[in-house]
């Protein structure tokens, strides 16, 4: 540890964000920049370097937290680059899109606030790339076997950039005209810029990772047919099968799923559009559904100038504090938190019929009403009880131009026919079934990521896609040397 008194005399501090009135009126990412690295030793000294880091657990990639933040301490970049890339192969990912469930197990959070992980991360992985300590890595020799990798978001990039790294020859295919799953049509701008994506791939053709896009597996290509011409085939299709809401109403022109709307703002970024066909620009805007991607939705109307945005969340607002009989640390809090986006929604007055951030909780959606034309105008609700049973008496109508299903997903997509085709076995969540060494019931087929975990985090993500390569690796020579963070039965701890 650099300073044994840090977290005894410095107070937590972290990256700050640019002024509301600024970042709105752009796409950019929302932090100042250049801001982080002047703060970030400091922030790393606080780090006590515990006998039992439970950082390590909280993290299912085991990232080796308390060593690379003793060596940003010590100013140390190169170490400390060389120690978070030998379990996390995208960390400029994660320190941007992760909700850190490490600082939830920082041994400090028992009575302090946490050490400030994620920004010594992030820090540690962009200071990587500008002093060139992430160069690519191509292998010394090939296996000669071939592997394909379906699908190119966090799991299926993980699992491609080891399996080429062992030797194997492998080509990702992705379905979209370009890469990165959700991260490029689903995560917006202003949360991770896409520079940082482009950069990951460039490397990974670098060491001889070969990309085919918009070719979606099962409708361009055969499913059997691609499996008869790999060794090895690793599905890391995704959860993108989104769960709808089928009230009175639903059929209304305007109401839309979050996914339909999201990747539409991303290729005005990309320059693909000039104008969002489902653009919020002076509507009143209604996002049902709490999570991470209502969040998304929020920011990216704000961006686009909605006449007003309001969230509704079926869950009673959390208290700010961590509830130690039910949530005990050191497991991941259900608390208020106040991301980019609600405090955009607070700081504009961006919803006048919710609360101060846009949210509005224990709120359930009972139908949507339109006008002449078959036009969504309006949203029903009712306030609920703890058991989501409609409180009487507390019924109310928002304007609603726009509404917006972030409900989460249910399991892998099944249009394209690749799960047909093969004769995959599905589980009763509706994920892809496998077995202990992530294989499916099809001989050679393999299954990582949401569509087989189910929807989950970005740590979660690659470190699926770095245990499957192990598998993979090993089915295909009889034993690995590549690591596997965590097992396909692995869940987050809990009580």
């Amino acid at each position: 540890m650099g300073d044994p008194k840090g977290f005894l005399t410095t107070p937590r501090e972290d990256w700050p964000r640019r002024p509301v009135e600024e970042r709105v009126r752009d796409w950019d990412e929302v932090f100042v920049p250049g801001a982080l690295l002047p703060i970030v030793s400091r922030q790393a000294d606080r780090c006590m370097d515990c006998g039992i880091p439970f950082c390590h657990d909280a993290c299912p990639l085991g990232n080796l937290i308390p060593e690379w933040n003793d060596l940003v301490s010590r100013g140390d970049w190169r170490a400390a680059s060389d120690r978070l890339h030998a379990t996390n192969n995208f960390p400029e990912f994660t320190g941007r899109l992760c909700p850190a469930p490490c600082e939830a197990g920082c041994v400090l959070a028992i009575n302090q606030p946490a050490v400030t992980i994620k920004n010594v991360e992030v820090a540690i992985a962009d200071r990587a790339w500008s002093d060139g300590f992430a160069p690519p890595s191509p292998p010394d020799r090939l296996s000669g076997r071939r592997v394909a990798v379906i699908g190119s978001g966090p799991t299926g990039l993980a699992a491609a950039q080891q399996l080429t790294r062992a030797g194997h020859t492998v080509a990702v295919y992705e379905k979209d005209d370009r890469l990165g799953g959700l991260m490029r049509y689903g995560i917006p701008e202003f949360k991770m810029e896409k520079h940082h994506l482009e950069r990951r791939v460039e490397q990974m053709r670098a060491e001889g990772t070969r990309f085919r896009t918009s070719t979606a597996v099962g409708r361009d290509v055969g499913a059997a047919e691609l499996r008869a011409r790999y060794d090895a085939v690793v599905l890391a299709v995704g959860a993108t099968a989104w769960r709808d809401l089928p009230l009175p109403g639903r059929e209304l022109a305007g109401v839309h799923q979050a996914m339909e709307y999201l990747p539409l703002a991303n290729r005005v970024c990309q320059g693909d559009v000039e104008v969002s066909p489902l653009s919020a620009a002076g509507k009143h805007v209604v996002i049902v559904g709490g999570g991470d991607t209502g969040a998304d939705c929020l920011g990216t109307a704000v961006r686009e100038g909605a006449a007003s945005v309001t969230q509704l969340d079926i869950y009673a607002q959390p208290g700010a504090e961590r509830d130690e009989d039910s949530e005990p640390w050191p497991t991941y809090p259900k608390i208020y938190r106040l991301s980019a986006a609600h405090e955009e929604a607070r700081d504009l007055e961006s919803a006048p019929a919710a609360d101060a951030d846009a949210r509005l909780f224990a709120a359930s959606t009972l139908h949507f009403t339109g006008d002449a034309g078959g036009h969504v105008r309006a949203l029903h609700l009712v306030e609920v009880d703890a058991r989501r049973r409609p409180l009487p008496g507390s019924g109310r109508t928002i304007p609603a131009d726009l509404v917006l299903l972030a409900l989460g997903f249910s399991g892998p997509d099944r249009e394209d026919g690749l799960v047909d085709q093969l004769g995959l076995a599905l589980d009763p969540r509706g994920t892809i079934a496998r077995d202990a060494d992530f294989a499916t019931n099809v001989p050679g087929v393999f299954a990582a990521g949401d569509a087989a975990r189910g929807q989950s985090l970005i740590v979660w993500a690659i470190a699926e896609g770095r245990a499957v390569a192990a598998a993979v690796d090993r089915c295909l020579t009889g034993a690995t040397q590549l690591p596997a963070p965590i097992g396909p039965y692995d869940r987050p701890m809990a009580v």
